[in-house]
């Protein structure tokens, strides 16, 4: 396996659930190398792409809940959706980045969002779980220049390298968008090859057979 692929970015955003069920199945069961977590904000990807995201389609937003629902419940992970959502996630991000974006951070706060179902875009209920934390001074550091710019970066970085859609895990060149692409990314791992074969390389420079026309 080459070097850069020794180490992986997983780049998130809070207001994802299937960010939270990633996040507990790397913890669950480890790719065997370092996972740095990246907060950026996924309605900058979507403006970007020029994307629709899953809540913004009403049966597909029905259809995502249950969904994450049922696979949290199957795969025995705490879970309850917080009292809106979508939700406005950047005072959540902002304080994973103010806590240097630590481990420890993105648990606490994924945590409080989507185990424990909390409104942490609520300025009041933020206090509560900064003070809960210990970390009543974290209320204006949240709003500081250097933590909003340092999420802008991620964000920008994240595009740069190609990423879509949140969750994404960014091994060496590879992506691997969702949930369900962990698998392929344990694969990928195992195989740093099983993208090389002819099939999959036809797969990269495959043509349109026709583009949709934008309204």
């Amino acid at each position: 396996m080459s070097q850069d692929r020794q180490e992986a970015i997983l780049y998130f955003d809070t207001v994802s659930p299937f960010a939270y069920l990633m996040w507990k199945a790397l913890q669950r069961e480890p790719l065997g190398i370092p996972v740095t977590p990246v907060p950026i904000v996924f309605g900058a990807l979507l403006s970007h792409w020029g994307q629709l995201g899953p809540a913004e389609v009403p049966a597909k937003r029905v259809h995502t809940y249950r969904y994450c629902q049922w696979l949290a419940g199957k795969e025995g992970i705490p879970f309850r959706f917080p009292p809106t959502h979508p939700f406005l996630s950047l005072a959540s991000l902002r304080l994973i980045v103010a806590m240097g974006s630590t481990t420890m951070a993105v648990d606490e706060v994924f945590d409080k969002i989507f185990a424990q179902g909390r409104d942490l875009s609520s300025a009041d209920e933020l206090a509560r779980v900064c003070g809960e934390l210990d970390l009543p001074h974290m209320t204006s550091l949240i709003n500081s220049d250097t933590v909003k710019t340092a999420l802008r970066r991620n964000t920008d970085a994240a595009i740069g390298r190609g990423v879509f859609g949140v969750p994404t895990l960014a091994i060496g060149d590879e992506l691997f968008w969702g949930y369900d692409s962990l698998a392929m990314a344990r694969d990928f791992l195992a195989d740093p090859k099983l993208f090389d074969d002819p099939e999959m390389r036809r797969l990269a420079a495959m043509p349109f057979g026709v583009v949709r026309r934008r309204q």
